[in-house]
């Protein structure tokens, strides 16, 4: 089958995924009086944003190379914790990382 050929998630389907990630959110922040992971500050960040150390050593590497900020680094994992909510994964894995450095860069290319 040809890419442009080939359906992708129904919005029915979206929808769902992306009401059981508002839902998990809301339960890990259900003692921290936020609602997102957009909302974390530094010691949520570190609570909720555990990653190994190749995601680590990954992270590091753009932070380095693309010149960003201790403030992307931030967002990055923000980010990536969302990505991994959104698979249903309870830890953020190295793809949840490399994704989320991709919308950071995106994002550095459209500021420009």
């Amino acid at each position: 089958m040809a890419s442009e050929e080939k359906k992708g998630e129904s919005s029915a389907v979206i929808k769902e995924r992306v009401n059981k990630a508002r839902d998990v959110q809301l339960n890990r922040f259900k003692e921290d009086n936020i609602y997102c992971n957009s909302r974390m500050d530094k010691s949520q960040i570190k609570k909720y944003c555990l990653i190994n150390e190749e995601s680590k050593t990954l992270l590091g590497l753009a932070i380095d190379k693309l010149g960003m900020s201790a403030r992307a680094y931030d967002k990055i994992l923000k980010v990536s914790r969302t990505i991994a909510d959104l698979e249903g994964s309870s830890s953020i894995q190295t793809p949840h990382i490399s994704e989320a450095i991709q919308y950071r860069s995106l994002d550095r290319r459209l500021e420009v």
